[in-house]
């Protein structure tokens, strides 16, 4: 009997392990000093609200499924259908493979390729990695058709420090919020000072909810842009750091959501908004032989005691 998500690609180093899967090629456990640092999902299990699925050729919602490019307009199916939209991509379903495996890091590779509503064809590679400065993730694509294509990504972990979200103390780089509908599409951006989404400065959660995009994000001077988690009761600390590749941050509370609901906190790299193969915002267009790569990690955690 198989897995629900596939194969199962575990890799190790020192105190900490990650577990990959063949379905979708995501982030199924992340753990680091004996602690889970996302909230994952078991291997009885489907990924469920997202958790650890790669999110490509667009992260987030399209409207209606629908959007124009090189003057043709394409139609993909509806997998929101209460919002009326598209969600997170076309390959968080697939069959990825396993084409390098070893102890400390592994490459999930996948072909996506042309199909009503994206007739375009991708050569897409995941590089995990552990080291002493914690997880790395690498994603190229490379467009192996003979035309142009719109591509965008994302990743949708959950960060976790094993208690429920409102008493963690959060610091996110967002200057700009974007606002969206009820069907979760954009309708307008604002600068967070002043609102309840600034956590430019560590502050604690409490009962924001968040289900929103950010970007004008503030950067070390290296380019990455980091997104810290902190119980200060426990002295314990989880952190995600994105490259300039994703000038785009969500961030999710999951009140909505029975399996996440204020129990961790999604936060998702993003190299475009949400709708931007409509908005045409931030879409990368890749030329036929060219690629695009993006990195994100997770420092691990600063072990203090329980």
């Amino acid at each position: 009997m198989i897995t629900p998500s596939g194969k199962q690609i575990t890799i190790a180093a020192g105190d900490q392990q990650a577990v990959i899967v063949e379905v979708g090629g995501g982030l199924r456990t992340y753990s680091a000093g004996g602690r889970e640092l996302i909230d994952g999902y078991r291997t009885d299990e489907m990924s469920s609200s997202g958790r650890g699925q790669v999110l490509i050729p667009w992260p987030n919602r399209l409207q209606d499924g629908s959007y124009e490019f090189g003057s043709r307009r394409h139609q993909v199916p509806l997998n929101e259908p209460e919002r009326s939209n598209a969600i997170h991509g076309l390959v968080r379903w697939a069959s990825w493979t396993a084409a390098d495996h070893e102890p400390h890091r592994a490459v999930m590779k996948y072909v996506l390729h042309p199909q009503p509503g994206y007739p375009f064809a991708l050569a897409i590679s995941i590089e995990y990695s552990l080291s002493d400065s914690g997880l790395k993730v690498r994603t190229t694509a490379t467009n192996i058709g003979a035309e142009p294509c719109p591509y965008g990504s994302g990743v949708h972990p959950y960060l976790t420090l094993g208690t429920p979200i409102d008493r963690l103390m959060l610091r996110a780089p967002g200057q700009t919020v974007l606002h969206s509908d009820a069907r979760g599409l954009p309708t307008g951006t604002q600068a967070v000072a002043g609102t309840p989404y600034d956590f430019r400065q560590s502050r604690r959660i409490g009962s924001t909810q968040m289900d929103h995009a950010f970007t004008d994000l503030e950067r070390d001077q290296d380019g990455f842009a980091h997104v810290e988690l902190r119980d200060p009761d426990r002295r314990t600390q989880v952190s995600l750091w994105v490259d300039r590749s994703y000038p785009y941050l969500m961030l999710f509370t999951g009140d909505p959501l029975p399996n996440v609901n204020r129990r961790s906190l999604g936060v998702e790299p993003m190299t475009c908004p949400p709708n931007a193969f409509r908005s045409g915002d931030a879409v990368v267009r890749l030329e036929p032989g060219s690629s695009f790569t993006g990195t994100w990690g997770i420092t691990g955690i600063a072990r203090g005691t329980a």
